[in-house]
This record gives C-alpha cells, structure tokens and sequence, in this order.
C-alpha cells in the first residue's frame, strides 16, 4: 500500500496504547496523539507516524521522559492523568463486555516509588555496547542513561548494566534484567550461554567492584555478596536468581490488600500460582495456606521463607503445573477461599475446575483483560457471581492494567454440590 502524509483526527485510544483514527480506508494507529486532536502523520497502510499535533487537545502534558516518543517503554506519557485513569479502567470494562455483569471500580494508582525490576537490551556496536529498550515496534535499540519510571535505586541501572557486559565480552544480543532487593541490586543476564571458568573470575570481580548483591547467568549464580531478600508481610523472601517480583512494591502491597479482604474469613486458602510467596505470607497471618507454583526455585524460596517467619498460620508448597494438572473439585474441598494469579495465559483449566467445586470464595489476579474476562465467564457458567472488580495500575504508561475479582458461589449450590458432588 502506498505510503502517504495524512491530515487525521484522533477518535480514541486503543487497548494497546495507540490512538486510533477512523478513516474512510478503516482505523489507523500511531504513537504520540490523543483523542480529539487533529495531527499530520505518514501512514502505510492501518500504522501511522506522528509527524506534527496540528490542533492539539486540553489533555496533553508534558512527558516527563526527553526520550519519550523514540523509546518504546512508555506509550501515554503525555496524556493527563485523571482520562488516562478513566481509559485504563475501561480496558478492564470491555473486556468483560456486556455478558458479564461487573461492577468495575475506579483505577487504583500502584506506581509508587517506581518499577523495582527491569529488562535492559544490551547490542553490540564498533567500540562499544549500547544498552536501552527498543523502539517502538521495533528492533531497534534506543540508548538510556537513566529511566524516569524506576525506583532510585536502579538510577544507575543501565552504567550497571554495560559494565556487566563489557566484562563478559562476545557480540551476541544480550539482556539484562535487574530487580532491586533490600541487599542491593540482583542481575541476571541472558542470552550469552556458558562461559569459561576464567571468565567466570572476571565476572565475579565485576559484581564485586559493582556491590552487586548477586550476578547470575541464566539463573546459574556467578557471584553473591549480599542476600537479594525482600519484605512480603511479616516473611523476608530471599528470591531466586533472575526471579519474578511483582513490578512494584507498593503494587505487590496493593494487589495483596485486595487478595486478603476478598478472601475475608476464610480460615483455609488455596494461592494458586503463588510465585515466592506474596499473598501467601499475608494470608497466613489468619488463615492456613497451601500454595501451588509452577518455578520449583520460587517454591523453594517460599518454603525457605516460611520456615524463618514466626507467627504465620501453617503453610504448605508444592510444586504443581496448573495449566496441565489444575486442582480438581476433590482436591478443593474444604478450602473456603481460593487465590489465583496466573501469568498473561490465564488460569482456563484452573478456573473450570473451580466451577465445578463447592469453594465459597474466589479471587482472582489478572495481568491481562482479555484472558481474566474468559476465566470470569467460565467462573460465572459455573455457579459464581462477581462481588467487585478493581482494576490496579503498577504499570504506568503504558496498555497493561492488573485486576483483582471477588466471586462469590451461593451457600446454596455449595451445599447441593457437597451432598450430590
């Protein structure tokens, strides 16, 4: 199709982030632009370029990233904050659409201090790495000193990053992810593959000169020279190299405030795809828990952790892939409450057999709109109504919004299914 500058009017945003302008031709979507406004962008085909903001709207701010527009980190850095609220609780809405009848409430705003973990790109050039993000739909390298959305103690993240890869040499594409933990920064890098025992020493003297709480390859641990512990209720969690944390602390808080009061009394709980521990431990201040993960590193974690923790409830682990052998209706029994929180695939066979058991409580924690809302509808086929729906933003500027759901199943099906189940 023929590439061409366009006048345009922007109608909406989308749910990835893009504005979207209707056409005669059919929708277009381009970074950079906001409902209402009138831009010139060069367009091929349904993708666009923001070249200029003709007329622009009342809503526009300034983004507190120079980057922002090249990088492709943050989509909506210059949209204001109460619409961008209003919009991100509605990708939650449509999703559910107007089968289910949800009470979706506001955005609750989780960005806190800023993100806690990130991935850093580290490309090979003449002289030297370049370490960023990508561009937006793009594999290319977009080079940054400094991020406005990560917590202070990743400020230097990205100079950490390059030395850690200057040391390690080679030219292949490499990233690195770096979580901040109350021992200083954990780093896993990927991409490289094994290396010498030489190199090895190379690299552990690197994260020594770093003050590098640990560096990992791959998850095989080069050098530790603190512990990479963080808080979760009462529990110090010493995570596993290169492991998953929610993307910010008060996020993690936020998401495990909502998982407790949903799971109001209930005196016995399931955590289901209970990473190393987050809802686990703050369940377990008045409530048995048994938690079910897939990663036997995270549940190793969490076992660790339980064992120095003093006045939790009992709590058991098991490693289990509940994509493949969810717990079934026998299993459940006698659980009054059940957590899950699946990655972006959702949790499909989980929640089809939750519809078959008589648990009382469910909450459900979602990552994604689309897969959440397929897994309340199976929920809801099977007996479950929806109490409330929060949408949760850890995820600053950017399409991603987390949900957190309470069902509840009436005494009455729960009874049936206890006595004819």
């Amino acid at each position: 199709m023929l590439t061409m500058t366009r006048t345009l009017v922007i109608d909406r945003i989308g749910a990835k982030g893009d504005a979207v302008a209707r056409t005669p031709e059919g929708d277009v979507f381009l970074g950079g632009a906001l409902p209402g406004e009138t831009v010139t962008a060069v367009v091929d085909g349904e993708r666009g370029d923001l070249v200029s903001v003709e007329a622009a709207s009342a809503e526009r701010v300034a983004p507190p990233c120079p980057l922002f527009g090249r990088c492709g980190g943050c989509a909506l850095q210059h949209w204001a904050a109460e619409p961008y609220a209003r919009w991100k609780a509605g990708l939650v809405a449509a999703a559910l659409g107007p089968g289910l009848d949800a009470p979706v409430g506001p955005l609750v705003p989780a960005h806190g201090e800023g993100r806690r973990r990130v991935i850093l790109h580290a490309r090979r050039r003449p002289g030297g790495w370049d370490v960023g993000f990508m561009a937006r739909r793009s594999h290319d390298l977009v080079a940054v000193e400094t991020c406005p959305i990560l917590v202070p103690a990743l400020a230097e993240a990205p100079r950490i990053a390059k030395a850690v890869v200057d040391a390690l040499g080679g030219d292949k594409p490499i990233d690195i992810q770096i979580t901040a933990t109350g021992g200083g920064l954990d780093v896993d890098v990927r991409g490289h593959g094994p290396v010498s025992d030489g190199k090895r020493r190379v690299l552990g003297e690197t994260a020594r000169d770093l003050r590098l709480a640990r560096l990992s390859l791959h998850g095989d641990v080069i050098a530790t020279n603190a512990p990479t512990a963080v808080h979760m209720g009462e529990a110090e969690v010493r995570i596993p190299p290169g492991g998953f944390l929610q993307a910010t602390a008060t996020g993690e808080e936020t998401l495990a405030r909502l998982v407790v009061e949903g799971a109001g009394k209930a005196k016995k709980v399931a955590d289901l795809f209970a990473g190393v521990g987050p809802f686990t431990f703050r369940l377990a201040r008045t409530a048995k828990v048994h938690a079910a993960e897939f990663d036997a590193a995270a549940v190793a974690a969490l076992q660790a952790a339980v064992r120095e923790t003093q006045g939790l409830k009992p709590v058991t682990a098991e490693v289990r892939d509940l994509f493949k052998r969810p717990l079934v209706a026998a299993e459940l029994a006698g659980f009054d409450a059940v957590v899950f929180d699946p990655p972006r695939a959702g949790a499909k066979a989980q929640a089809q057999a939750l519809a078959l058991s008589n648990v009382a409580r469910v909450v459900a924690v979602s990552c994604d709109a689309g897969t959440f809302a397929r897994d309340a509808a199976i929920l809801v086929a099977g007996g479950y109504r929806i109490l409330s729906v929060t949408p949760v933003d850890q995820f600053l500027y950017s399409a991603h919004v987390e949900t957190v759901a309470v069902f509840e199943k009436s005494a009455a099906l729960t009874k049936k299914r206890r006595v004819f189940g």
